[in-house]
This record gives C-alpha cells, sequence and structure tokens, in this order.
C-alpha cells in the first residue's frame, strides 16, 4: 500500500486513545497542516548540517523531500519516516575537508556508503532483523555513534566559535532553553527556533556594535566583517534550481550545488563508520513507530534501512547531503497520534517546493558561524551522547573487560584523531581507525575471552535501540 488512504472517522476529531495508522488520513485540510508541522520539524538540521558539510543546503532540502517519497514507496507506506540530511556523516566529511578533499570527493564517499547500507537492508531483509544484533550488537554501535559525535569537538573549538564566541554563547544557551523550558512542538524544533533567534540576533548586534573582528572562515584569517553578509541573497533568483557553483561557507568551504560525485577510495573509509550509526538509527526508529502504532515492523526492517541507502545513493549522486529517518518527526507523531503518510508526502512536496528558490538557499547559506558554533556545540555532544543513550537501553555491562577493552580503546583514537600510516599515500585515522578497532577487537575478544566472560555477557537477543 502506498496511495489510496482510508478517511479516519469523520476526518476531523480523534477518540480518546485512538490513533490515525499510516494507511488512514484526516481531511486533507488537516493533512495538509500535518505535513507543514513536518517540515518545520525537519528544517532545522536538515539545513544546518549540509552547511557544516560544505554542501548545499537548498539542494539538500529538495532531495530529502525526494528521497522521503523514496522511501515510502520502498516501504509500500507501512513505515511513516521523513528522511533528513543526517548528522552520521558529518564527522567523516570533516575528516575529508581536513585532507583537502573537494564536494565532489564528500559525495562520491557518501554515496558509496549508501549503496553499502542498501545492500545492509537487502541481506537484512532476507536473514531477519536478528542479523543486526548479532553482527553489530548494542555495544559496538553505541561506541561508534559516540566517536563519530566527540570526534567533532575541535570542528567547534577551532571552525566554528572563534568567529563570534559571544553570539556561540547565546545561541548555546538557547538552544537549551527552548529544548527544555518550553513544552510540545516548540522543543522538538528547538534548532530550528534558536538558528532563526542567532540570525536575528546577529543582524542586531552589527547594527548596534558594528563590524566585528574575528576569525573569518571564508578568508582563512581574522579580519573585520559584517556578522550577517546578504550579498548573495541579493543576487539570488527567486524561482531555479540550485545553483551549480556557490559562496563560501562559514567553514570557508564552497557551497557548491549539483554535481557529480568523484570516488577516492581513501576518503570512502573515512565515511564508511557512519553506515554502523545508520543502521542502529534505522532500527531504533522502525522500532519506536512500531511501539507506537502496535504493529509488528521488523519484517520491514530490511525495507526501510535498504530505502535509506538507496535514498542516500540518488541525493549524493546529484550533490546532495546524506539521508536518515529523522527523529523529530517521530516525536511530532507522538504528539499528534497520526501516523498517516500521507503528511509525510505533504511534507515532501513542500521541501521539493522549497528547493526550487534558490533565495532560500543563499539566505540559509549566510547563517552567520557564530550561531552555528552554539548550535554545533550542542548537536556534535547530543550526537556523541546518543551512542550512550543506545547502551543505556541495551543494558550495556561496562563491568565486563569484554565490552569496556575495545569500546575504550577505539574511542580515544578517534577523538585524539590518532593516525596509523601506511606508507606516504595512505593512512587510517580518526573515526575509521577507532571504528575497525571497536568492531574488529570485540569480535576477536570474544573469539579468545574465557568462558565466564562470555557467559556474563550473555542475554536475551534484541536489537539495538536508537534515538
Amino acid at each position: 500500500m502506498a496511495f489510496g488512504w482510508k478517511l479516519h472517522g469523520d476526518g476531523k476529531t480523534l477518540a480518546v486513545g485512538a490513533v490515525v495508522g499510516p494507511g488512514e488520513r484526516l481531511s486533507w485540510g488537516r493533512t495538509v497542516g500535518l505535513g507543514a508541522q513536518h517540515v518545520v520539524a525537519m528544517f532545522g538540521a536538515t539545513f544546518v548540517f549540509p552547511i557544516v558539510m560544505g554542501l548545499n543546503p537548498q539542494l539538500a532540502v529538495m532531495m530529502s523531500g525526494i528521497a522521503t517519497i523514496i522511501f515510502l514507496l520502498i516501504v509500500r507506506g507501512r513505515v511513516p519516516s521523513y528522511l533528513g540530511t543526517s548528522a552520521s556523516f558529518v564527522g567523516g566529511v570533516a575528516a575529508i575537508r581536513t585532507q583537502g578533499g573537494t564536494s565532489p570527493q564528500v559525495t562520491g564517499a557518501i554515496l558509496v556508503a549508501g549503496a553499502v547500507l542498501a545492500v545492509v537492508g537487502v541481506v537484512i531483509h532476507f536473514l531477519g532483523a536478528r542479523v543486526i544484533h548479532r553482527v553489530l550488537p548494542p555495544v559496538v554501535t553505541g561506541a561508534v555513534v559516540m566517536l563519530i559525535g566527540f570526534n567533532l569537538a575541535p570542528v567547534v573549538a577551532d571552525t566554528y566559535w572563534p568567529q563570534d564566541q559571544w553570539i556561540a554563547l547565546i545561541v548555546m544557551v538557547a538552544i537549551v532553553a527552548v529544548s527544555l523550558g518550553l513544552r510540545g512542538f516548540l522543543s522538538r524544533i528547538a534548532v530550528f527556533v534558536s538558528l532563526m533567534f542567532g540570525y536575528v540576533l546577529s543582524w542586531l548586534f552589527d547594527r548596534g556594535f558594528g563590524q566585528i573582528t574575528s576569525f573569518d572562515a571564508t578568508a582563512g584569517k581574522v579580519t573585520t566583517h559584517w556578522r550577517v553578509d546578504w550579498s548573495g541573497v541579493q543576487s539570488a533568483d527567486w524561482i531555479g534550481l540550485p545553483p551549480k557553483t556557490g559562496t563560501p561557507g562559514p567553514d570557508g568551504h564552497a557551497l557548491v550545488g549539483w554535481h557529480l560525485p568523484d570516488f577516492r577510495w581513501a576518503f570512502v573509509l573515512l565515511v564508511l563508520p557512519a553506515v554502523i550509526a545508520l543502521i542502529a538509527e534505522n532500527t531504533g526508529h522502525v522500532k519506536a513507530v512500531a511501539e507506537m502504532t502496535k504493529t509488528d515492523l521488523d519484517p520491514l526492517m530490511g525495507r526501510a534501512i535498504a530505502a535509506d541507502g538507496v535514498a542516500t545513493v540518488l541525493a549524493s549522486a546529484v550533490g546532495g547531503s546524506p539521508t536518515t529517518t529523522y527523529a523529530e518527526n517521530i516525536g511530532v507523531m507522538a504528539a499528534t497520534r497520526v501516523y498517516s503518510t500521507a503528511a509525510y508526502y505533504v511534507a515532501a512536496i513542500v521541501a521539493i517546493l522549497f528547493g526550487f528558490s534558490p533565495k532560500f538557499g543563499a539566505v540559509i547559506s549566510a547563517t552567520p558561524g557564530g550561531v552555528l558554533g552554539g548550535i554545533t556545540v550542542v548537536l556534535y555532544g547530543m550526537i556523541g551522547l546518543l551512542g550512550a543513550k543506545i547502551w543505556r537501553e541495551n543494558n550495556v555491562d561496562f563491568g565486563n573487560p569484554l565490552n569496556l577493552v575495545p569500546v575504550a580503546a577505539g574511542i580515544i583514537i578517534a577523538i585524539g584523531d590518532t593516525a596509523l600510516q601506511f606508507g606516504k599515500q595512505f593512512a587510517l585515522s580518526g573515526i575509521a581507525l577507532g571504528t575497525i578497532v571497536v568492531v574488529v577487537f570485540y569480535h576477536f575478544g570474544r573469539l579468545i575471552a574465557p568462558r565466564h566472560l562470555l557467559e556474563q555477557d550473555r542475554e536475551p537477543e534484541q536489537e539495538p535501540v536508537a534515538q
């Protein structure tokens, strides 16, 4: 089932305890309103992460809509989810940029990772969801998610925060205040609200205090400049495709538009760990939806993971950002008790329409670096702590050296960006090396560990839980 939704009740009201299932819908007016709500929920992260990866936010938003439609078709409309920009690739992309990688090389590496994810999804579809737990148990997936997030700390400290430390600090406080102080829908879009607040605040600082003298990522040095530069916005068209070339973003890298990927296998290794994080993330999201809708979605687990992989391949093939299912939108469903996939089709169409406005893309691309400093210091930390969340929800026992030792080594290697050099042309470092250490040494440890450690670690099998 992909289309042909059944009207729920009178299409206007929900009885106490009732839910609108994936194959149902409310009236089209209410469905369009819910679709718009899903757009707002995914908006902040969907265009923040492309910017910090040096990719075009206008193209990312457009492709997120296309990716969502592809996902819904592959899962036959039975798993309501929105596919926004994935945060799991940010660390690997940062490593590629550090080594001089270009945007085509970034999207080439992401495309290969998406293809691997799609293949994994097909394997899971035929072998069953429990294969995830056997190959990538929660202790491993949690560690990989954690090291991806914490490896990004230098990006905040060295790139965004120095551009405007006071704006960064205020925006950071705003995210905390909105996330914890507000209730309902507004708390779920804290990133979007805080980004808009920081944008306006930067403009007011320009008017009240004049130009700022600080590190300018575009120039690569300390300069005197305006916090908000709308020269690119003024010259951008209202309607059109994302541009092929773009202006430098807040990190100094050009926010290029559509382009063909370029493949460099050394860079592919830097983003492949994101596949493990996406497997855990998609698994957790499908489980969450299954719990909320009281349906068994395990038979669709492989389809959902493969669909995310296919969507990432398609998006990166034209220069877009990698995708993943969004917890923000699952939160909207939990609050509204409406799980209709019709609302997601509406959200996807709205996102595609936004993608046809270069003016919109230019406004997002002009986000001040200080604003991103306040946002990324929270978002990157949250990515890392999602790993701890996976451990906690799966009762990982770190009193057992079998779990403790490989994870400890891998996380320190990733956070410290430790490198293992193979000749002059190739090296494994940071996230890639840390992930290999965690995965390989965990399974190696199980082969050589004494029986009492294996028995201590044995517990009822369950799929890893993500956000």
